[in-house]
């Protein structure tokens, strides 16, 4: 029996500008995520606090005011891009020493990258806005674009439901030469052209579309870098709204990381201990390493002539990973010093380079990284720097009203379909069979079943070894009669093609290519169709909630001996 079109599950929200239902809810993917968003004390001595307790937030922001004074705060003045006026007098504020920040990231992407991209920003804005009157002072979200990163097929695409639900992958070509170069170097190619129209086409017409139009056009345009579109497009889309971003390429950046990656270098070999070491107690605490530990690799690339490499230890100085190129100390302490723009951390200690810098109370992050900060806390302390509050980001899914009447015509719910398609189709199929059929079967089962146990033991009690073989058969014959209900769901998916394609049109939307929406489709389209109310739906529908004190959770656990190792 299918729901009521006026009724919403339990978890579900409507969107007060736009009327869009959303289903809005911290994300899981990993046993550390769950344990983490349920406070487990297992997970505590590898996290600077529980985002959910208040005490946590108030030592994390004490210690960066006594840590980062406002004369190093300035530093990184000309690198930060507020998108309101608000923005940027909270900027002000902060960079004066008289407010905090809280933090979050995303590599560039086509188009602006998948959905959880303007998720991440838009969970530190409700963290930063809840945060606001626990401090008594400005705490401005600040979306660290990394560019420095350099992979070329994570970001050259996107994908697009069109008004028919129908998916479209628009990508990039690959560059000729296969170098691996940062984002922040990568020029767009010619080609750009034509996917901005063929992404442009696929936009539906309305009169939230057309100046989502001139956006794209403007931000992608060829000669331009992936870095400088991406963060153009951003700035449009969030323009008005409380918001800094920060390119992690801009030089003022790179002047003000170039001591703390001095420091990564001159101690590599011991750092690389420190976080290997806390790596093994995190998967002997249960959970999983999310990034592996090389001995002989510093956390820091050098840009060059062959593009982003890795640097590694090698005797009287440094080799690169993949060019094998050698360098002595002495010439990578020169140019560190006399060109910081060729240097980037890895993605170990970035986050420590984001908090050196910039006055970080919390950090908001997917699962991957938030397994991560698990690995890290001492690298922090080797930097003389706490880590920050780890704070799941929210995970949404959007209901569109066509989607939401298909899925009371199933009976189902957005969770319900979280899985592959032909999963789902045949088992709603099998349960729409006819009864007669299903009872037939239901009964066919119980006979073969009964039938053979009986025979089994009758025939044990002439030879035992007749049991097995008795057995094995009734197996075989209860396979057969899964197959023959299998062979009448697949014909009768064949007869009724309206009701799947009807459930291929929820998968596409919801579950598209076998994963989450959030982690595929772009935001383009559903606010060409919603407008940027949308961005104020979903943001007011992300919860906050600082209600549980959790005093065993007060600072990452670098263990007594660990801790005479930092250097």
């Amino acid at each position: 029996m299918s729901r009521s079109a006026t009724m919403r599950p339990a978890g579900a929200i409507t969107g007060r500008e736009t009327g869009l239902e959303l289903w809005v809810r911290r994300p899981g993917g990993s046993a550390l995520m769950g344990d983490l968003i349920e406070g487990v004390p297992a997970l505590a001595p590898f996290y600077a606090g529980h985002y959910r307790d208040p005490d946590a937030f108030r030592r994390k922001a004490s210690a960066v005011h006594s840590r980062l004074p406002a004369a190093h705060r300035a530093r990184l003045v000309d690198a930060f891009i507020p998108t309101s006026d608000t923005a940027a007098a909270k900027l002000e504020s902060v960079l004066a020493g008289g407010g905090l920040a809280v933090t979050t990231g995303q590599q560039t992407g086509l188009f602006g990258g998948p959905l959880y991209t303007v998720y991440k920003i838009l969970s530190a804005i409700r963290l930063a806005e809840s945060l606001e009157p626990l401090f008594g002072e400005p705490v401005l979200p600040v979306f660290w674009i990394a560019s420095d990163d350099h992979d070329w097929a994570e970001v050259n695409h996107t994908t697009v439901v069109d008004d028919a639900d129908d998916v479209h992958r628009l990508a990039l070509p690959a560059p000729a030469a296969a170098i691996p170069v940062a984002m922040s170097e990568r020029a767009l190619p010619a080609e750009v052209g034509a996917v901005v129209a063929d992404f442009e086409a696929l936009l539906p017409d309305t009169v939230h579309a057309e100046p989502l139009r001139r956006l794209v056009a403007q931000s992608y345009r060829p000669g331009t870098t992936m870095a400088a579109a991406f963060t153009s497009l951003l700035r449009g889309l969030f323009e008005g709204v409380d918001l800094v971003l920060i390119d992690s390429a801009h030089p003022a950046l790179k002047r003000a990381a170039a001591p703390i990656l001095a420091r990564e270098l001159a101690h590599a070999e011991a750092h690389a201990g420190l976080i290997r070491e806390q790596s093994d107690r995190l998967v002997a605490a249960g959970y999983h390493a999310q990034v592996a530990v090389s001995a002989d690799a510093a956390n820091v690339f050098l840009h060059g002539d062959a593009g982003r490499d890795r640097l590694s230890v090698a005797a009287g100085g440094w080799k690169l990973r993949r060019s094998r190129r050698g360098y002595p100390t002495g010439e990578i302490e020169r140019m560190l010093a006399d060109e910081p723009t060729r240097f980037s951390p890895n993605v170990l200690l970035r986050p420590v380079v984001e908090s050196a810098l910039i006055p970080t109370v919390a950090y908001v992050g997917g699962p991957g990284e938030v397994s991560y900060f698990g690995q890290i806390g001492c690298l922090f302390h080797a930097h003389g720097i706490a880590p920050p509050i780890v704070v799941p980001r929210h995970s949404v899914t959007l209901v569109e009203p066509r989607i939401r009447r298909l899925l009371e015509r199933f009976d189902l719910e957005p969770a319900d379909v979280m899985r592959p398609l032909h999963e789902i189709t045949t088992e709603v199929m099998h349960a729409e069979l006819p009864a007669s059929i299903t009872g037939l079967l239901e009964r066919l089962g119980t006979s073969v079943e009964d039938e053979y146990d009986a025979l089994a033991d009758e025939a044990s009690a002439i030879d035992p070894t007749l049991r097995r073989w008795v057995l094995r058969l009734r197996n075989r014959a209860l396979g057969d009669i899964v197959k023959a209900e299998h062979k009448v769901t697949s014909h009768m998916k064949k007869r009724r093609s309206q009701e799947t394609g009807q459930l291929r049109r929820i998968s596409m939307n919801l579950f598209p290519d076998g994963s989450p929406q959030e982690r595929v489709l772009n935001v383009l389209p559903y606010l060409a169709r919603y407008g940027p109310g949308l961005l104020n739906d979903v943001r007011s529908a992300m919860e906050v909630r600082m209600d549980r004190p959790a005093p065993g959770w007060r600072d990452v656990d670098c263990s007594a001996g660990m801790r005479d190792r930092l250097p």
